[in-house]
């Protein structure tokens, strides 16, 4: 079998195409998506194209967004984004292939060394495919190239930063990201205007923590702020220690140091910063409150007056 094998697969789907192909993959490489569009020709051909951009993939080097700059060129070429997308689906008209295999060097063995991949070709009528297809029709979100250039600024910043987690891309999660996250950013108002690209002038060590907090929270494209605060909040009440406010509706301070020493083994000082983070997050994205009982304690519901 010929190393190039699954490129040769796609690559004669698309030359096949006369009116619509759907590729759908959570990782795609500039490259191969240039050469896919060249596969179409000059022919009126429809091609909509589903991935998904998240900053610690795209700095981990997996996925470029800069395919929106190769669609704006392009009137043919539509992108949509699906936060959860894991499925690798390509369609053209009636026919349609299913495996493993993303739209990447190594996926399709246009690059050595080249991953061991698998497509199939299935009806595009299967039950599972029109499955698929139904639910990106209902979930999907318009991406465009000033999105994407808002992205490769965040991940060049994670990209550099020396004190960045390790860029490791988790496809399978067995557990939230987040029960393994602290925040760093001590005033969450930072965090939206970095997330929406907008004219910001923080000091680099505090930019360089707003980057990380966005990495880890791995948000959805393309929110306005009041869907960013919604998802910021459900990611905080994924906090292992925050699981206490949502059961009963208070939290205590010293409860909350209590099992961030605990969880992390860190000095007592690291964990009352930490525990001061949760609750300045807690109070601006969510219903909560701070009220002194002994040292203080974070309740549900916003103050009044």
């Amino acid at each position: 079998m010929r190393q190039d094998h699954i490129w040769n697969q796609l690559h004669e789907l698309l030359i096949s195409a006369h009116e619509r192909v759907v590729l759908v993959a959570p990782f795609i490489k500039k490259e191969v998506f240039a050469a896919a569009i060249a596969a179409l020709g000059d022919r009126d051909v429809e091609l909509l194209c589903v991935t998904r951009w998240a900053v610690m993939e795209i700095a981990a080097g997996v996925s470029d967004p800069e395919i929106a700059e190769i669609a704006e060129h392009d009137d043919r070429v539509q992108i949509m984004l699906c936060h959860d997308l894991h499925a690798k689906l390509y369609v053209a008209d009636e026919r349609c292939l299913v495996g493993s295999a993303n739209l990447t060097g190594r996926a399709t063995g246009r690059r050595i060394p080249k991953n061991l991949e698998l497509l199939v070709e299935v009806s595009v009528e299967h039950p599972e495919v029109q499955s698929v297809l139904g639910q990106i029709q209902q979930t999907a979100t318009p991406a465009d190239a000033t999105m994407a250039r808002q992205l490769r600024e965040q991940a060049n910043l994670l990209a550099a930063d020396e004190d960045r987690p390790s860029l490791v891309v988790v496809v399978d999660e067995t557990e939230s990201p987040a029960g393994r996250w602290r925040l760093e950013t001590r005033m969450p108002v930072r965090l939206f205007p970095v997330y929406r690209g907008q004219k910001y002038d923080y000091p680099g060590e505090i930019l360089a923590g707003v980057v990380r907090d966005l990495a880890y929270l791995n948000i959805p494209p393309g929110l306005d702020e009041t869907g960013f605060a919604k998802v910021v909040c459900s990611r905080l009440y994924e906090l292992p220690e925050v699981a206490e406010l949502a059961t009963t509706g208070a939290l205590n301070l010293a409860d909350l140091q209590r099992s961030i020493l605990e969880a992390d083994s860190c000095e007592e000082e690291a964990a009352r910063r930490a525990a001061e983070n949760i609750a300045e997050w807690l109070r601006y994205f969510g219903e909560v409150r701070v009220v002194p009982t002994g040292p203080w304690e974070i309740r549900q519901g916003r103050e009044l007056g």
